[in-house]
């Protein structure tokens, strides 16, 4: 771990651990400190935005504090703003409980996991992007998962954002907004230690239909293959699902992405997948899987602090019409809207830029609702209906 990702790491957690009810800091800066970070590269402190609200969410999830809380690092009955358990404190950023990931795809986003791979905490470094989510997307989101708990949209448990201007944030080095979010991988760590014979299969997915500069242009010569790799994940399988599921799965996506259409999302993509059913079998407390109604309703690859483990669901995984393969699926990344100004200037770039080469639009300049129409297709198309 870099000296950049352990100071972004351990802000985090301290925020998460020690914010006060209002999501503020539970210590205030003296003004020479205040001073002095401001030319630190890489200083931090978070606070928590909207704490009431994303709590409110974590109860409609069934998502007990004690272990959420758990999961940065805290025990369950610790009270960390007391002076008693300071030693804790200092033990547990030692032990460095949020491990990065690394840079994926081309926001230039940071991620970390949990140790315990319950959670992910995304860097959302682009200014267009976090104030669109939390100045317009948050209080429609809220409500979404209020009112759908089976909705496919990424459960965001947190939003955090920096406290103070620094060197390091002026220069984009140190991102002033983070996420945290489940993790659908979760439980993949504890089959890699079974041997190789585990399988657990991921893609992201967006409609490949569309023009994709490092692949259309002069065909893909100009960009490395390390550039390349970035692009969206093309899924060549199927998934086998009975007829009812099926068509749960298109219901839950109609009413999620009209809510991501109805606010100009676009450039989501579908986080998909695949267990192969031995793996969850295997997992240590989970029955072993079969092809009856009964046995599919007590599946689930998820341990039960982060949901209740019935019914089966697409975040602890659904069972395939054969009873052999088990799938999770998540939308992400819904953070990029067509009316802000730097969607704008990209789309007036490729519109001068089909006037040489017609190439169509590209998947961040197109309208939210064709866009919204080619992700159903596309998610859709991955399906194979088994009676």
């Amino acid at each position: 771990m870099t000296r950049r990702e352990l100071l972004i790491a351990r802000s985090v957690v301290y925020a998460i651990l020690t914010s006060l009810p209002n999501g503020k800091p539970a210590r205030k800066s003296s003004i020479l400190a205040k001073a002095f970070r401001l030319f630190r590269l890489f200083w931090l402190s978070f606070r928590l935005l909207r704490p009431d609200l994303f709590r409110a969410l974590r109860g409609v999830w069934q998502i007990k504090e004690d272990d959420y809380r758990a999961s940065f690092g805290a025990e369950s009955t610790d009270n960390y703003n007391s002076t008693s358990n300071r030693k804790k404190r200092r033990e547990n950023k030692k032990r460095d409980v949020l491990r990065p990931i690394g840079d994926m795809g081309y926001s230039g986003s940071t991620f970390f996991r949990t140790s315990d791979g319950a959670y992910l905490v995304k860097s959302v470094p682009r200014r267009f992007e976090h104030d669109f989510f939390k100045n317009e997307l948050l209080l429609p989101y809220a409500e979404h998962m209020q009112q759908n708990p089976a909705s496919l949209l990424v459960r965001i448990t947190d939003l955090l954002e920096k406290t103070h201007k620094s060197l390091g944030g002026l220069l984009g080095l140190a991102p002033g907004h983070h996420i945290v979010m489940e993790n659908i991988l979760y439980g993949l760590d504890c089959a890699s230690q079974n041997g190789p014979e585990q399988k657990w299969e991921s893609w992201d997915l967006k409609p490949t239909s569309f023009f994709y500069p490092e692949r259309d242009v002069a065909g893909g010569v100009l960009a490395s293959e390390a550039t390349k790799s970035k692009l969206p994940d093309k899924f060549d399988g199927k998934m086998k699902l009975t007829k009812a599921r099926a068509a749960q799965f298109r219901e839950m996506l109609e009413k999620d992405t009209r809510l991501l259409a109805n606010h100009n999302a676009v450039d989501y993509s579908l986080f998909f997948v695949r267990i192969s059913a031995a793996d969850v079998s295997d997992s240590g407390s989970q029955p072993p899987l079969g092809t009856s109604q009964e046995m599919e309703e007590s599946i689930s690859p998820t341990p039960p602090s982060l949901s209740p483990p019935n019914p089966p669901t697409w975040r602890t995984g659904i069972l395939s019409s054969d009873g052999r393969e088990v799938y999770r699926a998540a939308i992400l990344d819904f953070f990029w809207a067509k009316h802000t100004l730097h969607a704008k200037v990209m789309t007036s770039l490729v519109r001068g830029y089909n006037l040489i080469d017609e190439q169509g639009p590209m998947s961040i300049t197109v309208e939210s609702d064709e866009y919204r129409e080619r992700f159903l297709k596309m998610c859709m198309e991955s399906i194979e209906i088994e009676e």
